[in-house]
């Protein structure tokens, strides 16, 4: 194992056993999401370790119904050679029709034909059968194709599909819609890059709009470690980097402000904080609702001799064209 998060969580979950995946993102520090795609993946990958959900099935149900109340049967669409709905009189001439014998049985239903052409009067004490019922078949002359026709009240042709409730409420199975980047709102106008004390425009996983700040860059800040009751190996030195992030839209940023904030080395290689926090420099905490402006230290554990050139924040582990860097070289 060479990720650094992942040997964190699975510490972690070894010292609690069973936990809420909430609960164990709180104590690493880390996005729940976050938390939960790891344990995932993990799971996935011969450990022993069972991932899992609870729910109030009767209590999931009555909210899918509310959400989907059950629909209406429709009257299925009746083919080309069924009679059409009752109440309505087929139209037939008065006398045989030119160039055809006459049918064999009068159509079912029908009264048959005066002499004089037309049909005889309703009569008045018979009931008629309610509209939009359907009559009974009757047999078509051999020959003579019916044309197209529609039943009141029901266009013909193809139905369309009903939408599978799961699907339209959840998404399709196995996406997140966090990580997909055909649905990401598109990232705020502005510089991406700064210096110390620079407040950059940047945007959360799910659209929040966001301004960071870096205020101050302590390197090194072995004291501080030292006093927060840390103790640094031979080789290496301590960094503090103290931000803030503004939440200046309408959703509420949910996620640890500083989960990927990080320091750039001059050979390019990130380094990600270490999992201590100071008395003296107090961390961040998890979420920042709308108009709210949270502060808070990051500290880092990296090798004495390593050159640290920038900060980089990120609302995810892998950066991306979100992604705010401000520079610490002159």
């Amino acid at each position: 194992m060479t990720d650094p998060a992942d040997a964190r969580l699975l510490a972690a979950l070894a010292e609690l056993g069973k936990v809420a995946v909430h609960e164990l993102a709180a104590r690493v520090g880390m996005d729940p999401r976050e938390v939960a795609y790891r344990l995932v993946a993990l799971s996935g990958s011969g450990l022993p370790l069972l991932v899992g959900v609870e729910s109030d099935p009767q209590g999931l149900r009555a909210a899918l119904a509310s959400a989907f109340p059950p629909a209406q049967p429709q009257t299925p669409n009746p083919g080309p050679y069924h009679a059409p709905p009752s109440g309505a009189v087929p139209f037939a001439p008065s006398g045989p029709v030119p160039g055809y014998p006459p049918p064999a049985h009068p159509p079912q239903g029908v009264p048959p034909a005066r002499p004089g052409g037309g049909y005889p009067p309703a009569d008045p004490g018979r009931t008629a059968p309610p509209a939009g019922a359907p009559s009974g078949p009757y047999q078509v002359q051999q020959g003579v194709a019916s044309g197209p026709y529609q039943v009141a009240g029901v266009a013909s042709g193809p139905y369309p599909a009903p939408l599978d409730p799961v699907i339209s409420t959840w998404g399709p199975p196995q996406t997140a819609s966090w990580a997909r980047g055909d649905q990401r709102p598109a990232p705020p106008a502005g510089s991406r890059t700064g210096r110390i004390g620079d407040s950059l425009a940047g945007q959360g996983l799910d659209g929040e709009q966001l301004t960071v700040q870096l205020l101050e860059v302590q390197d090194p800040a072995d004291y501080l470690f030292g006093a927060a009751g840390y103790r640094l190996e031979p080789g290496e030195r301590a960094v503090v980097v103290h931000t803030e992030v503004t939440n200046k839209g309408p959703i509420p940023f949910v996620s640890l402000p500083d989960n990927y904030l990080e320091l750039l080395t001059a050979d390019g290689k990130p380094v990600g904080k270490a999992p201590v926090s100071l008395t003296s420099r107090p961390p961040h905490k998890i979420g920042v609702q709308p108009g709210e402006t949270a502060g808070g230290h990051t500290v880092y554990v990296l090798p004495e001799n390593t050159r640290v050139v920038a900060v980089r924040w990120s609302p995810r582990p892998e950066p991306d064209e979100r992604s705010l860097t401000w520079s610490l070289e002159d």
